[in-house]
């Protein structure tokens, strides 16, 4: 037995690939930031431990791709609370995790309060990077205490989800790093709203709108017409009376995908290759500083890349303030022509449209287009409709009341959007 237990150290020593990983921490380990253990994933595609960026002597616990030669950060548990020095220790204490640093002070927990559980806890590092906290003889979802994906930092990764989970209240979004070096909350969050058509926002300094998404139209978000179907990767949206989240998973396990919103206030879908070695762009929103800024055009006007200027009024509709037009300042917008009569009103077709923000939008999934018209001509204060998802020729019926905002159009994406008009300027 001893030769065969010298082979396998032998072994172990040539052939580190054989190293057997370890992805959980029990009731009684700790890891140390002196000790320099980490946990990594089932796949040796995550890896949990401490950390300190480039420049800083502050520590951070986080999961960072074990493969990706440049160390590219998913989630720092205490991103705001960084250790000072090098003293350091995640464990488990009594029914949660923390870190604690200097003379044992806690500067993180998970916070979960529960019974007496008669099994001792265990953390898990899961395949999909998601770090989670559960009774030991409880292996299934539901037996998670705490999961890290319902704390997300700047980073979805697939199976994560962004968006409401309607249970527990709980609203799961994306803030920036502060800079490229520096994980703290930074400037910039991603959130959606959740309303009768919700949507995401990417807000500056927690007031101010850099970009929405567009509701999502059953096949993307109408504002971010480049994240159209990739053949590895499946898109899913879930609106019911337990959520209302947006999630993504890979089909081919030779890529990763993330979302990120950056530090500069981007949102981006970024792509890594095994073969290229390198993270790349797949999209980034806003994507043209003029049209896809919020509200760059003003009520009743839509964005046009291709028009110069960019905004232009809605057909009917001219500008409210000619001046502020004429030196190209349009936030104050159009107005109508021609007042609505509620009688005898029609239609214009705007093509490849991104939606008007949704505020005082509501939806009825249960009819089509010309229901929808019908119902938009009975309430005066219909201003226009389209349908609510565009699969399958169209479905379900959105009626907007009130201003029309934030709109744009599209060369090839987009959907139809149809803007209600007194006879006259038909």
């Amino acid at each position: 037995t001893l030769s065969f237990l010298l082979v396998f150290v032998v072994m172990f020593l040539v052939h580190p690939a054989l190293a057997i990983y370890i992805n959980t921490l029990s009731s009684t380990e700790s890891l140390t930031i002196s000790s320099n253990r980490t946990l990594v994933s089932p796949g040796n595609d995550f890896e949990l431990g401490f950390f300190r960026t480039t420049s800083s002597s502050r520590w951070y616990l986080g999961i960072w791709y074990k493969k990706v030669s440049d160390r590219t950060y998913v989630w720092v548990a205490n991103r705001d609370n960084p250790l000072l020095s090098s003293i350091g220790t995640l464990k488990i204490s009594g029914n949660n995790l923390v870190i604690l640093g200097h003379s044992n002070k806690s500067v993180w927990s998970t916070n979960v309060t529960r019974g007496n559980e008669r099994s001792p806890v265990v953390a898990e590092l899961l395949a999909n990077g998601n770090f989670v906290m559960r009774d030991s003889n409880n292996n299934d979802a539901s037996g998670f205490l705490w999961q890290s994906f319902n704390f997300p930092t700047d980073t979805l990764l697939p199976e994560m989800k962004l968006g409401y989970d309607l249970k527990t209240g709980l609203n799961r979004f994306l803030t920036s790093w502060r800079s490229l070096d520096d994980p703290s909350s930074g400037d910039y969050s991603y959130k959606l709203q959740a309303r009768s058509y919700p949507e995401f926002y990417l807000i500056k300094k927690k007031v101010f709108i850099g970009h929405r998404s567009g509701p999502w139209n059953g096949i993307r978000f109408s504002g971010i017409p480049e994240d159209q179907k990739l053949s590895y990767m499946v898109y899913n949206f879930t609106e019911n009376r337990e959520e209302i989240a947006y999630t993504f998973r890979m089909t081919n396990n030779s890529f990763y995908s993330r979302l990120t919103i950056s530090s500069e206030g981007y949102f981006e879908r970024l792509t890594w290759t095994l073969s290229s070695n390198m993270w790349s762009v797949f999209w980034s929103s806003p994507v043209d500083l003029q049209c896809d800024v919020y509200k760059s055009c003003g009520p009743y006007s839509y964005c046009d890349v291709n028009t110069s200027p960019v905004c232009n009024c809605v057909q009917g509709f001219y500008p409210k303030n000619q001046q502020q037009w004429d030196v190209r300042v349009a936030s104050s917008g159009c107005i109508r022509r021609t007042r609505l009569s509620c009688n005898g009103d029609g239609f214009t077709r705007m093509k490849n449209m991104k939606l008007p923000e949704t505020t005082m939008a509501i939806v009825d999934r249960s009819i089509g287009e010309k229901e929808c018209e019908k119902r938009c001509l009975s309430d005066c204060n219909c201003t226009a409709f389209a349908n609510a998802d565009i699969r399958n020729g169209g479905t379900g019926c959105v009626i907007w009341t009130g201003e029309l905002e934030d709109i744009r159009n599209y060369a090839a994406d987009g959907q139809d959007l149809y803007v209600r008009l007194a006879a006259a300027d038909l």
